[in-house]
């Protein structure tokens, strides 16, 4: 893994883990960063999240959403 992609996978990471305090904070729940493959952003949704009937929102809404204002060529994904 290059230097870039390191640089690149610490702020898509610490960006996950600052909206994954939030959710935990009001939510109950959590996000947590996977890996990145390309330009797609993996992630799992955890806690409460995890069988939310809401998780796809959080996902595109809250996950991906915030990503793309800093990220805009991102995408984020579930991880398996």
């Amino acid at each position: 893994m290059s230097d870039q992609d390191q640089s690149l996978e610490a702020k898509v990471t610490t960006l996950i883990d600052q909206l994954s305090a939030y959710i935990e904070q009001y939510h109950d729940g959590s996000v947590e960063f996977d890996h990145i493959e390309g330009n797609t952003v993996y992630v799992r949704l955890c806690g409460a999240c995890e069988d939310c009937p809401l998780s796809e929102s959080t996902l595109e809404g809250w996950v991906a959403g915030t990503l793309r204002q800093f990220f805009p060529d991102m995408r984020v994904a579930r991880a398996e």
